[in-house]
């Protein structure tokens, strides 16, 4: 019979082809059901949790994602935490809540809690030219006067990203350039001020320079007696001492090569180590509707950086609709408003999205930079047990599943071109 079978198949040209073809399609029609995700709705949190438990591997598995740590707020507390995978794969160490992360861009959100900080106290103006801040470094601009401390903060000052990435790292206590070198060397114009959006790590490490002037004191030191400790963010610190090491995992990139850990030049945009619940306690802070507690700022000032300064387009716009003072804002469906952060280094992803209104938060952690449809996935889940709906972020899913499709699509022509041929 199989004899027969093998006999009659072999008469016909391409039909095994065609018969491969087809189970091929039908593979691809179950990766895509998979690379959906499963759909979360509205449940109490155990049972949110537990879904994460389960959720949570499968997706790193999925996205070759070594480490995570999760945290959740609700109603402004900190309610649930946890750690997956690998702070290290090749010692197999594995992660916990209490690991240190690179928090990169969240930096910036934390760092505007600094500067609001000095604007309550009647130190800062933040309409002021920041060259009222600065001592005797000086704007190289004709047009620093129109450099305000508002629109450092709301990325419309119009200075560049700043160095990214390799050329920006330094090992630990290791030399590197001083913040005056660094402004010396990067602050520069691109654009006019208050013309738009631009993103840029210059603008807030010239705030870091600001805090530093208006203080006289260093930068970390400040940001951790006025902001990080009264948010009770113990772990957490924007200067590296070696007793980190240990707590912080291996970043990794996206070709899966380990990146030991390593510092910036400069702090305020993106130099703050945290663990994922001091990120939550932040977040807690942040609620400025029934569940706001007075820690560091006031109700009005933390409306103040959750105000709509300028509107987002470009790539940016897709996952965010302004920017405020130091977090992105997106407009939720029923009227409400979410403020959120992300950062990305080189082999490490952070994110925070929080809704002031109803007390609702996450905090996502990662140690690759393969992370953005991992957390794209985790934000969406999270976002529908909230009862918000959806949220920008779950787009770059749909952006990752049109890809596969296109790959597979590409796949199926060169297979269909191939069975032709034969």
């Amino acid at each position: 019979m199989g004899d027969d079978l093998r006999a009659h198949t072999g008469s016909v040209p391409g039909m095994a082809a065609t018969q491969n073809l087809g189970r091929l399609m039908v593979s691809a029609f179950l990766i895509l059901v998979l690379l959906m995700g499963t759909s979360c709705t509205q449940r109490s949190r155990g049972s949110f949790t537990e879904y994460l438990d389960g959720r949570i591997p499968r997706l790193m598995n999925q996205y070759d994602v070594p480490g995570a740590s999760v945290a959740l707020v609700r109603d402004g507390d900190l309610v649930w935490s946890e750690a997956y995978g690998y702070a290290d794969l090749e010692h197999e160490r594995e992660m916990t809540v209490e690991d240190v992360f690179r928090a990169e861009s969240i930096s910036k959100s934390v760092t505007a809690w600094g500067v609001m900080r000095l604007v309550e106290q009647g130190q800062i103006d933040l309409d002021a030219p920041v060259q009222h801040y600065l001592g005797d470094w000086r704007m190289p601009d004709d047009a620093g006067q129109e450099v305000t401390i508002r629109r450092l903060l709301s990325q419309t000052a119009g200075f560049p990203l700043g160095p990214i990435g390799v050329e920006a790292e330094y090992e630990p206590g290791t030399d590197r350039p001083s913040l005056r070198d660094y402004l010396a060397r990067e602050a520069r114009l691109v654009h006019e001020p208050g013309s738009g959006f631009l993103y840029s790590n210059v603008g807030f490490n010239m705030l870091e320079r600001v805090i530093e002037e208006t203080t006289g004191r260093d930068f970390a030191a400040y940001m951790a007696d006025e902001v990080l400790a009264p948010l009770g963010m113990h772990s957490s610190s924007f200067a590296w001492n070696e007793t980190l090491r240990p707590q912080t995992p291996m970043g990794y990139e996206q070709q899966g090569t380990p990146v030991a850990p390593y510092v910036y030049p400069v702090k305020a945009s993106g130099g703050l180590f945290a663990t994922a619940e001091d990120v939550a306690r932040f977040v807690g802070a942040e609620m400025s509707g029934s569940c706001y507690v007075h820690t560091v700022l006031e109700r009005e000032s933390i409306h103040t950086l959750h105000a709509r300064e300028v509107d987002i387009s470009g790539v940016y716009g897709v996952v965010a609709d302004s920017y405020g003072l130091g977090h992105f804002i997106e407009n939720l469906p029923g009227g409400r408003q979410a403020v959120w952060h992300g950062g990305q280094g080189h082999g490490w992803m952070a994110h925070f999205h929080a809704v002031p209104e109803s007390g609702d938060g996450i905090v996502i952690l990662t140690n690759s930079e393969r992370s953005r449809p991992f957390m794209a996935h985790v934000l969406s889940d999270w976002a529908r047990w909230s009862g918000l709906g959806t949220v920008k972020m779950g787009r770059i899913i749909y952006a990752t599943t049109a890809l596969w499709i296109l790959i597979g699509i590409v796949a199926l022509v060169s297979l269909w071109q191939v069975v032709r041929l034969s």
